[in-house]
């Protein structure tokens, strides 16, 4: 599981099985795991993230769109 990214609290990460599914990234803290599809960027799930924390993870998702998906697509090669 490969850290893509970590923006204060929030971990940004790949999990190396899931290359057959659109390019995604997952997000844990001490609160949980979300999951975050990247075109569109778009909440696929969520287990334990209070929603303040998902917008806030989300505008981040926003600011490192491209960055994630060029490092999904070269992780997932």
């Amino acid at each position: 599981m490969p850290t893509v990214m970590k923006i204060g609290r929030f971990r940004f990460h790949f999990y190396s099985d899931e290359g057959a599914e659109p390019p995604h990234i997952h997000v844990r803290c001490s609160d949980g795991e979300c999951k975050f599809w990247l075109s569109p960027v778009t909440l696929a799930r969520n287990r334990g993230i209070p929603p303040h924390d998902l917008r806030e993870i989300e505008r981040l998702i926003f600011e490192q769109r491209q960055s994630f998906v060029d490092q999904y697509h070269e992780y997932h090669q």
